[in-house]
């Protein structure tokens, strides 16, 4: 046990980095785990048997702003990532994390701080599930990927703000600028089915995105960077996870449903034949 506390003690007074330890929900882990345990609950538990016995609220109007929100942080976000070092700056191949106080260095950190704000507020979506009666989209995959992407957000911001690690927020940000504004126009009601035929493609592209999360860190095993391969490990799990569950999801929803169309299609037709003999 000491040597637990002693590791503990280490990790959070040395490993740190010293510009971003006074931060809004960075101080320490003791915020991050209340929002990730009541966020579970309430997901799970609380907020269901909250709306049991209630009618589904609409909450058109501030879906509809709350996704407007959300895709001004995430073209924020894609922008202040670009403009801090992967436009021109960063290396594809091999970013260590520049810990100096430079005006870039810092506009970087304080991205990876939004970064981490974003992931929070995104918790709201399972909270507008919940206030709607779609428990249905509760799934799994649903809650794992909110609750370690605060996790992973938080790690980030507060040990590695910076660095090789951060394309993934560039490259998750403008995803989450396509899905969120499919997600806008599909508040303002059914007429607006007729423009939303890329929800697919929306699927396609974050199967892209973790696949290609993948393959940048993971290249960081060959290359010997100077960037800590603990996180690049944890990084490749999620994303090669991601990849599994979004994959599931993908031939659940999509393929299986065109297969069992089919063979609706065909028995239908078999029948019809049988009927016309």
């Amino acid at each position: 046990m000491p040597g637990i506390v002693d590791w503990y003690r280490d990790l959070m007074q040395n490993k740190i980095d010293k510009r971003t330890e006074d931060w809004f929900l960075v101080t320490g882990p003791g915020p991050l785990l209340m929002i990730f345990v009541t966020y579970i609950y309430f997901s799970t538990s609380a907020g269901p048997k909250y709306m049991r016995d209630k009618k589904p609220y609409s909450l058109k109007h501030v879906l509809i702003i709350y996704n407007f929100i959300q895709v001004v942080l995430s073209c924020t976000l894609v922008y202040e990532g670009l403009a801090s070092g992967w436009w021109n700056d960063y290396s594809f191949g091999c970013q260590p994390v520049d810990r100096s106080m430079s005006p870039k260095a810092l506009r970087m950190a304080r991205a990876v701080w939004l970064y981490y704000i974003c992931k929070l507020i995104e918790l709201a979506d399972t909270v507008f599930f919940v206030l709607r009666k779609k428990q249905r989209q509760i799934s799994f995959l649903h809650v794992w990927h909110h609750s370690i992407m605060i996790v992973t957000a938080w790690i980030g911001v507060r040990f590695f703000p910076g660095g090789h690690a951060t394309l993934l927020g560039v490259i998750n940000s403008f995803i989450h600028i396509l899905m969120y504004s499919y997600y806008m126009l599909s508040a303002f009601g059914p007429h607006m089915e007729k423009y939303l035929w890329w929800k697919r493609h929306l699927t396609t592209l974050q199967l892209v995105q973790f696949f290609l999360i993948f393959i940048h860190n993971f290249q960081q095993f060959t290359l010997g960077c100077d960037f800590p391969k603990t996180l690049t490990g944890l990084l490749c799990f999620n994303a090669g996870f991601f990849t599994y569950l979004f994959g599931s999801f993908y031939v659940k929803t999509y393929l299986s449903s065109r297969s069992k169309k089919t063979k609706r299609i065909s028995n239908a037709q078999l029948t019809s034949n049988d009927k016309n003999d």
